[in-house]
């Protein structure tokens, strides 16, 4: 990027976010694989996010939390930046409130300046669905053509589109949700806007045994996914915390995951549990970045079962952003905020 010691910040709120392409699904999995890649060769500096769970001590059963979660991204793009992530379980009652609210600021390495503040929420659900989606495009059998998605809330309707755009091979997609309604109504938004048949159902199970993609996407806070789910060529993937019992990612044939180094600190996961009790280890697992680098072969029998699971990485949040930030400035989107006229202090 362009350095400067210019105090000026692009504010770019949701509707701004928007019409510079955030909904764009090709170009969140194009810049979803550039930001495992450049992990992968370590122009990439993503610490474990910080989880703030509240109230104090509540652990997996918190009301509401907040994320930190900042990176450096080097190489040619050369942006530090940090997500301020936060959910509520309140908010899902009161209308006009999003469940998760995040907010993204993109910063100069060399000056440090703040450059861009923008609205992260609609940010995180797509690229939550694209790790999904290159998951599923690295791993998903040679054969497949029935995907089941399991969850129909925001990251339902985003799997929606990273599943058509990343497998357009794919002819079924069944989309289940607890609260049936949900589904149906997502399925019936999306009948025009893909060839995928999307068949609404309350029988996740009985959908995933038709498919060799199972993609769960819940707020689940104990285990629902079990070994009656899964038969031979399955490719399994848990955006979620707490969906897949223990059993099922050791008794996969290959276990995948987004990020090793964070996803171990997250109690919530199955990686981090087998990780804690000393049944897993780095070496046992593929990260998305040996995927896209070409040092996984990649499936050597469309009967194996491999199980993807993902936390998210604040690069992608940042890499995306700046994408929107360079789109936006082209298009003369956003409100121009400073921090000061002159700082009283230097």
């Amino acid at each position: 990027m362009i350095h400067s010691i210019d105090p000026g910040i692009l504010f770019l709120q949701e509707e701004d976010v928007i019409k510079a392409g955030a909904l764009d699904m090709k170009m969140n999995l194009a810049v979803t694989e550039q930001v495992y890649k450049m992990l992968g060769q370590g122009q990439i500096y993503n610490p474990p996010k910080v989880h703030l769970a509240m109230p104090i001590n509540s652990g997996i059963n918190w009301a509401s939390y907040f994320n930190s979660m900042p990176c450096y991204i080097g190489g040619s793009v050369n942006v530090g930046g940090i997500k301020w992530a936060a959910e509520s379980k309140k908010n899902s009652t009161i209308p006009g409130i999003p469940y998760g609210i995040d907010i993204t600021i993109l910063s100069d390495p060399e000056t440090v300046l703040p450059f861009c503040i923008l609205d992260g929420t609609l940010i995180t659900a797509m690229r939550t669905s694209a790790v999904a989606g290159v998951f599923a495009k690295y791993t998903a059998p040679s054969n497949t053509q029935t995907v089941t998605l399991v969850g129909a809330g925001v990251i339902g309707r985003t799997m929606v589109m990273a599943i058509c755009e990343a497998l357009p091979q794919v002819k079924t997609i069944y989309l289940s949700d607890l609260d049936l309604s949900k589904a149906e109504k997502l399925a019936a938004e999306y009948k025009e806007t893909y060839p995928q048949q999307i068949i609404p159902t309350a029988d996740a199970k009985a959908a995933a045994l038709q498919s060799q993609v199972i993609v769960t996407e819940t707020t689940a806070r104990q285990p629902f996914l079990d070994q009656s789910w899964i038969r031979p060529g399955v490719t399994v993937i848990n955006m979620g915390s707490n969906e897949a019992d223990l059993d099922v990612v050791m008794g996969s044939d290959v276990i995948a995951v987004d990020y090793w180094d964070q996803i171990i600190t997250y109690e919530s996961k199955a990686a981090a549990q087998l990780y804690k009790a000393g049944k897993l280890h780095k070496e046992q697992v593929v990260e998305i970045a040996d995927m896209v680098l070409g040092k996984w072969p990649g499936r050597q029998d469309d009967r194996q079962v491999i199980n993807c699971s993902s936390l998210g990485l604040a690069a992608l949040d940042i890499m995306i952003g700046y994408q929107l930030f360079q789109n936006a400035q082209k298009q003369g989107l956003g409100t121009m905020l400073k921090l000061w006229e002159k700082p009283l202090w230097e």
